[in-house]
């Protein structure tokens, strides 16, 4: 996919926008015409990479990690939201706790999207992205540790990110099947970018591990541009909800964006009610009512 519809007149909310695949993402959805939110933690580094994009865009403060930050932005939202691409994320970091005191991957990746995602559910008309990873299927990790979601005694950063990972494909599919539940036309959606070079990999908690991944960006992996291609797929093609959008070359590490498949652990209809009541608890946010209209705007 080269090119993309044109989108004037919509509006969309892209986190973790300030760099890498996200920045990618506003500079492609900006191009064709739309009106994007980059949504920061630090509007700063924001501004400055709005200034770079060529379209229409603003910056606001979003930190995922801080659920009163997550709630302020959603606040503040005024008017439809057509599209939004849960980007952000953290990945393989040493252990460490988010200001709510959940683990800091899963408290970002997973927790701080869904919290996001529910908050501005009354506002949104057609689509949900959630970008996910191969790393969900992350050898003997194949499941949430519902038992100890913070990993408490048993942290390792990869573990972590897997869990996390494995969290926002199960958010997806629960979330589509609340959407059609709720005779609502917005859908929701997955991603992954396949190995695609970005600073994630500078973060590692490992410094061997860092430097691998670091030489293997060289080697191996797509730009943050063709490692956007998916997203930027599952945001603007017509897909069924609950589709999985990835690279189609070889281990679904690069190519051009298609369909693909998920682990049975990301396919657990039980698991993913399981996760989202869980996810309800931890976060006091809920499925919101008013989503039975979502997207049913004229």
């Amino acid at each position: 996919m080269t090119d993309i519809p044109d989108q004037t007149g919509r509006t969309a909310v892209v986190t973790g926008a300030n760099s890498g695949l996200g920045l990618a993402t506003v500079e492609a959805l900006a191009g064709a015409g739309a009106h994007v939110v980059l949504a920061v933690r630090d509007p700063e580094r924001g501004a400055a990479a709005a200034a770079r994009v060529h379209g229409s865009v603003e910056v606001r403060r979003l930190d995922l990690a801080d659920l009163a930050s997550v709630r302020e932005f959603a606040a503040a939202w005024r008017g439809d939201l057509d599209l939004l691409v849960n980007n952000a994320g953290v990945m393989n970091i040493p252990e460490s706790a988010t200001k709510d005191g959940f683990e800091t991957q899963f408290g970002t990746n997973h927790l701080g999207h869904f919290a996001l995602t529910n908050l501005l559910l009354p506002h949104l008309t057609d689509r949900v992205v959630t970008v996910s990873s191969g790393a969900h299927r992350m050898p003997g990790n194949p499941r949430i540790h519902f038992d100890n979601l913070n990993l408490t005694g048993e942290y390792a950063p990869m573990k972590a990110y897997s869990q996390s990972k494995l969290a926002n494909l199960l958010f997806t599919l629960e979330l589509q099947r609340r959407l059609t539940e709720s005779n609502s036309r917005v859908r929701a959606l997955a991603a992954h970018p396949g190995w695609a070079a970005t600073n994630l990999q500078s973060h590692d908690g490992s410094p061997l591990r860092r430097a691998l991944l670091l030489i293997g960006n060289r080697l191996f992996a797509q730009d943050n541009r063709a490692g956007a291609l998916p997203t930027l797929y599952a945001a603007v093609q017509d897909l069924p909800g609950a589709s999985y959008v990835g690279p189609d070359g070889l281990g679904e590490m690069r190519g051009a964006p298609t369909l693909v498949g998920r682990s049975p652990a990301a396919a657990d209809p039980s698991a993913a009610r399981r996760l989202w009541t869980v996810s309800e608890e931890l976060t006091g946010i809920a499925f919101p009512l008013s989503a039975v209209t979502a997207g049913t705007r004229p």
